[in-house]
Protein backbone atom coordinates (compact mmCIF):
# COMPACT_ATOMS: atom_id res chain seq x y z
CA UNK A 1 0.00 0.00 0.00
CA UNK A 2 1.59 3.69 -0.85
CA UNK A 3 -0.44 6.68 0.21
CA UNK A 4 0.78 9.69 -1.61
CA UNK A 5 0.54 13.07 0.26
CA UNK A 6 0.78 16.88 -1.67
CA UNK A 7 3.26 18.07 1.02
CA UNK A 8 2.41 21.76 -0.45
CA UNK A 9 -1.16 22.07 0.03
CA UNK A 10 -2.93 23.92 3.12
CA UNK A 11 -1.88 27.46 4.53
CA UNK A 12 1.09 25.81 6.72
CA UNK A 13 2.46 23.29 4.36
CA UNK A 14 4.60 21.41 4.67
CA UNK A 15 5.22 21.79 8.42
CA UNK A 16 1.65 20.73 10.01
CA UNK A 17 2.17 17.60 7.28
CA UNK A 18 4.85 16.15 8.55
CA UNK A 19 3.31 16.70 12.36
CA UNK A 20 0.73 14.55 10.91
CA UNK A 21 3.39 11.62 9.35
CA UNK A 22 4.93 12.26 12.85
CA UNK A 23 1.57 11.18 14.67
CA UNK A 24 0.05 8.85 12.40
CA UNK A 25 3.56 6.76 12.78
CA UNK A 26 3.87 6.70 16.40
CA UNK A 27 0.59 6.02 16.31
CA UNK A 28 -0.25 3.37 14.11
CA UNK A 29 -0.41 -0.29 15.44
CA UNK A 30 -0.84 -2.16 12.19
CA UNK A 31 1.01 -2.30 9.53
CA UNK A 32 2.06 0.82 8.24
CA UNK A 33 1.56 1.72 4.58
CA UNK A 34 4.68 3.16 2.16
CA UNK A 35 4.11 7.34 2.47
CA UNK A 36 5.17 9.11 -0.89
CA UNK A 37 5.88 12.38 -0.02
CA UNK A 38 5.69 15.26 -3.01
CA UNK A 39 6.73 18.65 -2.34
CA UNK A 40 10.08 20.73 -2.08
CA UNK A 41 12.43 17.82 -1.68
CA UNK A 42 14.57 19.83 0.47
CA UNK A 43 12.36 21.55 2.95
CA UNK A 44 11.06 18.15 4.00
CA UNK A 45 14.15 16.50 3.92
CA UNK A 46 14.79 18.93 6.79
CA UNK A 47 11.69 18.55 8.21
CA UNK A 48 11.53 15.08 8.70
CA UNK A 49 15.02 15.47 10.22
CA UNK A 50 13.88 17.44 12.77
CA UNK A 51 11.36 15.55 13.79
CA UNK A 52 13.17 12.64 13.85
CA UNK A 53 11.25 10.83 11.33
CA UNK A 54 12.52 7.39 9.99
CA UNK A 55 12.70 7.40 5.88
CA UNK A 56 13.01 3.17 5.41
CA UNK A 57 9.11 3.80 4.64
CA UNK A 58 9.03 7.05 2.89
CA UNK A 59 9.63 8.28 -0.76
CA UNK A 60 10.10 11.97 -1.69
CA UNK A 61 9.13 13.14 -5.10
CA UNK A 62 10.52 16.69 -5.95
CA UNK A 63 7.68 19.48 -6.98
CA UNK A 64 9.57 22.52 -8.02
CA UNK A 65 5.68 23.76 -8.18
CA UNK A 66 3.13 24.38 -6.00
CA UNK A 67 -1.07 25.57 -7.07
CA UNK A 68 -1.50 28.20 -4.48
CA UNK A 69 -5.22 28.80 -3.33
CA UNK A 70 -6.50 31.27 -5.50
CA UNK A 71 -5.49 29.58 -8.91
CA UNK A 72 -8.06 28.65 -11.17
CA UNK A 73 -7.97 24.86 -10.71
CA UNK A 74 -8.52 23.80 -14.90
CA UNK A 75 -5.73 26.62 -15.79
CA UNK A 76 -3.34 25.77 -12.93
CA UNK A 77 -3.45 22.45 -13.67
CA UNK A 78 -2.12 22.69 -17.50
CA UNK A 79 0.08 25.28 -16.68
CA UNK A 80 1.68 23.86 -13.67
CA UNK A 81 2.68 20.20 -14.20
CA UNK A 82 5.41 20.18 -11.91
CA UNK A 83 3.01 21.00 -9.23
CA UNK A 84 2.47 18.82 -6.23
CA UNK A 85 -1.34 18.49 -7.08
CA UNK A 86 -0.44 17.49 -10.96
CA UNK A 87 2.55 14.67 -9.76
CA UNK A 88 0.33 13.59 -7.50
CA UNK A 89 -2.40 12.29 -9.53
CA UNK A 90 0.09 11.10 -12.47
CA UNK A 91 1.40 8.76 -9.63
CA UNK A 92 -2.27 8.02 -8.89
CA UNK A 93 -3.24 7.46 -12.47
CA UNK A 94 -0.65 5.22 -13.17
CA UNK A 95 -0.64 3.04 -10.34
CA UNK A 96 2.40 4.23 -8.45
CA UNK A 97 0.71 5.03 -5.39
CA UNK A 98 -2.95 3.75 -4.52
CA UNK A 99 -4.37 6.96 -2.97
CA UNK A 100 -3.75 10.76 -3.16
CA UNK A 101 -4.25 13.17 0.25
CA UNK A 102 -3.99 17.08 -0.20
CA UNK A 103 -5.27 20.28 1.87
CA UNK A 104 -4.47 21.98 -1.41
CA UNK A 105 -6.56 24.06 -4.00
CA UNK A 106 -10.15 21.82 -3.24
CA UNK A 107 -11.38 23.30 -7.30
CA UNK A 108 -7.95 21.67 -8.74
CA UNK A 109 -8.35 18.58 -6.88
CA UNK A 110 -11.93 18.11 -7.72
CA UNK A 111 -10.61 18.72 -11.55
CA UNK A 112 -7.82 15.93 -11.14
CA UNK A 113 -9.89 13.61 -9.27
CA UNK A 114 -12.41 13.57 -12.29
CA UNK A 115 -10.27 14.20 -15.15
CA UNK A 116 -7.32 12.20 -14.42
CA UNK A 117 -8.66 9.29 -12.35
CA UNK A 118 -12.45 9.78 -14.00
CA UNK A 119 -15.71 8.29 -12.16
CA UNK A 120 -16.57 4.53 -11.46
CA UNK A 121 -18.64 3.38 -14.59
CA UNK A 122 -22.51 4.13 -13.69
CA UNK A 123 -21.54 6.87 -11.68
CA UNK A 124 -22.52 10.35 -13.22
CA UNK A 125 -21.76 12.90 -10.87
CA UNK A 126 -18.94 11.80 -8.11
CA UNK A 127 -20.07 13.42 -4.86
CA UNK A 128 -17.85 14.95 -1.30
CA UNK A 129 -20.10 14.25 2.15
CA UNK A 130 -19.65 16.19 5.50
CA UNK A 131 -19.49 14.89 8.72
CA UNK A 132 -22.03 15.75 11.20
CA UNK A 133 -21.70 14.55 14.80
CA UNK A 134 -24.89 13.31 17.00
CA UNK A 135 -25.30 14.24 20.60
CA UNK A 136 -25.39 10.45 21.39
CA UNK A 137 -21.31 10.08 20.04
CA UNK A 138 -22.44 9.00 16.53
CA UNK A 139 -22.22 10.34 12.98
CA UNK A 140 -23.91 11.37 10.14
CA UNK A 141 -22.86 11.73 6.83
CA UNK A 142 -24.40 14.42 4.59
CA UNK A 143 -23.98 14.04 0.52
CA UNK A 144 -23.77 16.33 -1.70
CA UNK A 145 -21.69 18.92 0.64
CA UNK A 146 -20.95 21.69 -2.33
CA UNK A 147 -19.82 20.17 -6.10
CA UNK A 148 -23.04 19.64 -7.14
CA UNK A 149 -24.80 22.09 -6.61
CA UNK A 150 -27.91 21.49 -8.98
CA UNK A 151 -29.15 18.14 -9.17
CA UNK A 152 -31.32 15.69 -11.06
CA UNK A 153 -33.44 12.97 -8.81
CA UNK A 154 -31.08 9.90 -9.74
CA UNK A 155 -27.98 12.27 -9.39
CA UNK A 156 -29.37 12.20 -5.26
CA UNK A 157 -29.96 8.29 -5.98
CA UNK A 158 -26.55 7.80 -6.48
CA UNK A 159 -25.25 10.21 -3.32
CA UNK A 160 -27.25 7.78 -1.27
CA UNK A 161 -25.53 4.81 -2.33
CA UNK A 162 -21.76 5.77 -2.47
CA UNK A 163 -22.32 7.13 0.89
CA UNK A 164 -23.98 4.20 2.09
CA UNK A 165 -21.28 2.09 1.10
CA UNK A 166 -18.87 4.79 2.46
CA UNK A 167 -20.88 4.95 6.14
CA UNK A 168 -21.30 0.96 5.59
CA UNK A 169 -17.39 0.39 5.43
CA UNK A 170 -15.66 2.82 6.40
CA UNK A 171 -17.48 3.27 10.02
CA UNK A 172 -19.10 -0.10 10.27
CA UNK A 173 -22.33 1.21 10.37
CA UNK A 174 -24.91 -2.43 8.86
CA UNK A 175 -28.04 -1.36 6.45
CA UNK A 176 -27.17 2.28 6.96
CA UNK A 177 -30.62 4.46 7.14
CA UNK A 178 -30.77 7.03 4.24
CA UNK A 179 -32.93 9.93 4.63
CA UNK A 180 -34.19 12.51 2.56
CA UNK A 181 -33.35 16.13 3.54
CA UNK A 182 -36.57 18.21 2.78
CA UNK A 183 -39.12 20.65 4.35
CA UNK A 184 -41.58 17.95 5.76
CA UNK A 185 -41.18 14.39 6.68
CA UNK A 186 -44.63 13.65 4.52
CA UNK A 187 -44.17 12.07 1.06
CA UNK A 188 -45.38 14.37 -1.55
CA UNK A 189 -43.68 17.08 0.40
CA UNK A 190 -40.96 19.93 -0.89
CA UNK A 191 -39.59 21.53 -4.34
CA UNK A 192 -39.79 19.34 -7.89
CA UNK A 193 -36.66 17.78 -7.19
CA UNK A 194 -37.42 16.26 -3.35
CA UNK A 195 -41.12 15.12 -4.83
CA UNK A 196 -39.34 13.13 -8.03
CA UNK A 197 -36.12 12.07 -5.73
CA UNK A 198 -38.38 10.41 -3.18
CA UNK A 199 -40.15 7.61 -4.81
CA UNK A 200 -36.22 6.70 -7.14
CA UNK A 201 -35.05 6.32 -3.44
CA UNK A 202 -38.05 4.45 -2.27
CA UNK A 203 -37.57 1.75 -4.60
CA UNK A 204 -34.05 1.17 -4.79
CA UNK A 205 -33.64 -2.35 -3.26
CA UNK A 206 -29.71 -1.37 -2.51
CA UNK A 207 -30.86 1.45 0.17
CA UNK A 208 -32.48 1.62 3.83
CA UNK A 209 -34.33 4.35 2.87
CA UNK A 210 -36.35 5.54 6.19
CA UNK A 211 -38.32 8.85 4.13
CA UNK A 212 -37.63 12.77 4.37
CA UNK A 213 -35.71 14.07 7.49
CA UNK A 214 -35.70 17.66 8.17
CA UNK A 215 -33.28 20.44 9.14
CA UNK A 216 -33.56 19.56 13.13
CA UNK A 217 -32.91 15.52 12.44
CA UNK A 218 -29.79 16.93 10.91
CA UNK A 219 -27.96 16.39 14.22
CA UNK A 220 -29.94 14.03 15.60
CA UNK A 221 -29.43 10.24 15.40
CA UNK A 222 -32.12 9.82 12.55
CA UNK A 223 -30.51 9.02 9.62
CA UNK A 224 -26.82 7.68 9.01
CA UNK A 225 -26.88 9.32 5.27
CA UNK A 226 -28.37 12.60 4.60
CA UNK A 227 -29.02 13.11 1.06
CA UNK A 228 -29.68 16.26 -0.67
CA UNK A 229 -28.40 18.23 -3.62
CA UNK A 230 -24.77 20.80 -2.97
CA UNK A 231 -26.46 23.91 -2.57
CA UNK A 232 -28.61 22.69 0.10
CA UNK A 233 -25.94 20.71 1.66
CA UNK A 234 -22.99 23.43 1.80
CA UNK A 235 -25.29 25.89 3.41
CA UNK A 236 -26.08 23.63 6.46
CA UNK A 237 -22.20 22.60 6.30
CA UNK A 238 -20.86 25.95 6.96
CA UNK A 239 -23.61 26.86 9.16
CA UNK A 240 -22.48 23.56 11.38
CA UNK A 241 -19.22 25.32 10.85
CA UNK A 242 -19.91 28.40 12.43
CA UNK A 243 -21.28 26.65 15.40
CA UNK A 244 -17.77 25.20 16.23
CA UNK A 245 -16.68 28.67 15.71
CA UNK A 246 -18.62 30.90 17.97
CA UNK A 247 -18.61 28.03 20.58
CA UNK A 248 -14.75 28.61 20.31
CA UNK A 249 -14.80 32.44 20.04
CA UNK A 250 -17.24 32.12 23.66
CA UNK A 251 -14.97 29.48 25.49
CA UNK A 252 -17.40 26.88 26.16
CA UNK A 253 -16.19 23.75 27.08
CA UNK A 254 -18.37 20.69 25.61
CA UNK A 255 -17.37 17.30 24.61
CA UNK A 256 -20.05 17.33 21.71
CA UNK A 257 -19.45 20.44 20.47
CA UNK A 258 -15.71 19.77 20.28
CA UNK A 259 -16.61 17.01 17.47
CA UNK A 260 -17.17 19.61 15.39
CA UNK A 261 -13.44 20.46 15.12
CA UNK A 262 -13.37 18.95 11.48
CA UNK A 263 -9.46 18.29 12.50
CA UNK A 264 -11.29 15.23 14.39
CA UNK A 265 -11.93 13.26 10.94
CA UNK A 266 -9.43 14.76 8.18
CA UNK A 267 -10.75 15.45 4.88
CA UNK A 268 -13.43 14.42 2.73
CA UNK A 269 -12.93 11.32 0.23
CA UNK A 270 -14.32 12.31 -3.47
CA UNK A 271 -16.49 9.20 -3.54
CA UNK A 272 -17.80 8.07 -6.79
CA UNK A 273 -14.25 8.52 -8.42
CA UNK A 274 -11.75 5.08 -9.45
CA UNK A 275 -9.41 5.27 -6.44
CA UNK A 276 -9.18 7.30 -3.10
CA UNK A 277 -8.81 11.02 -3.09
CA UNK A 278 -9.34 12.53 0.04
CA UNK A 279 -9.52 16.53 0.33
CA UNK A 280 -8.49 18.35 3.33
CA UNK A 281 -9.15 21.69 4.28
CA UNK A 282 -6.89 24.71 3.68
CA UNK A 283 -6.06 25.45 7.04
CA UNK A 284 -5.50 21.99 8.50
CA UNK A 285 -2.86 20.83 10.94
CA UNK A 286 -1.44 18.26 12.36
CA UNK A 287 -4.13 16.05 13.43
CA UNK A 288 -6.32 16.46 10.06
CA UNK A 289 -3.15 15.11 8.15
CA UNK A 290 -3.08 12.15 10.28
CA UNK A 291 -6.54 11.07 10.07
CA UNK A 292 -6.36 11.47 6.65
CA UNK A 293 -3.74 9.20 5.90
CA UNK A 294 -6.23 6.70 8.27
CA UNK A 295 -9.12 7.09 5.35
CA UNK A 296 -6.88 6.28 2.68
CA UNK A 297 -5.93 3.51 4.39
CA UNK A 298 -9.16 2.66 5.82
CA UNK A 299 -10.32 2.62 1.92
CA UNK A 300 -7.78 0.57 0.76
CA UNK A 301 -8.09 -1.87 3.16
CA UNK A 302 -11.89 -2.63 2.97
CA UNK A 303 -11.67 -2.48 -1.17
CA UNK A 304 -14.32 0.08 -0.69
CA UNK A 305 -13.82 1.25 -4.22
CA UNK A 306 -14.04 -2.36 -5.49
CA UNK A 307 -17.61 -2.83 -3.64
CA UNK A 308 -18.66 0.75 -5.29
CA UNK A 309 -18.18 -0.83 -8.71
CA UNK A 310 -20.11 -4.16 -7.35
CA UNK A 311 -22.88 -2.03 -6.85
CA UNK A 312 -23.11 0.06 -9.46
CA UNK A 313 -22.05 -2.81 -12.02
CA UNK A 314 -26.24 -3.80 -10.52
Amino acid sequence: MNIALDMMGGDYAPLEAVKGIKAFLTDACNLVPHLTLIGDQPSIQLLLLQYGIETNNITIVHASQAIEMHEHPTRALREKKESSIAIGFHLLSNGSVDAFISAGNTGAMMVGALFSIKAIEGVSRPTIGGYFPRENGKLGLLVDAGINADCKPENLVQFALLGSLFVEHIWGISNPRVGLINLGEEEGKGNILSQATYPLLKENSQLNFIGNIEGRDILMDKADVMVCEGFTGNVVLKMAESVYDIVQRRGIQDEHFERFNFEMYGGVPVLGVAKPVIIGHGISHATAFKNMISIAQKMIDTALLAKMETAFSK
